[in-house]
């Protein structure tokens, strides 16, 4: 894992409000940095490099395959991470939820 990386899942490990993430996971010929099974999100951290032209177009390639794959795919610079990871943490599992929608639970 990248730095950032690491440093994001320290605030996703461990199932925080009980929306598990996965890290380095497998998804066809893809590696998701980040992917939350239950929301069907795929988490990118993307450095610098991801600014690239050539890069970049490969990054919409991968999303397009993911995408029909059903899967959203959310991207998050990593200079977002190093300055605020609680807050991107936060933002994840607040997506999360709403893309799960309301527990059966709390329905009752």
């Amino acid at each position: 894992m990248t730095p950032p990386e690491a440093k994001l899942w320290l605030r996703l490990r461990g199932s925080p409000q009980g929306i598990r993430f996965r890290r380095q996971h497998p998804i066809g010929p893809f590696v998701a940095d980040f992917y939350c099974p239950v929301a069907k999100l795929v988490i990118e951290i993307d450095g610098q490099v991801h600014d690239f032209e050539e890069r970049a177009l490969l990054d919409e390639e991968r999303s397009e395959h993911l995408e029909r794959l059903g899967l959203r795919v959310t991207r998050i610079a990593a200079a977002d991470v190093f300055a605020d990871a609680t807050s991107v943490a936060d933002s994840l599992i607040r997506m999360c939820a709403d893309l799960i929608g309301p527990s059966t639970t709390q329905l009752r």
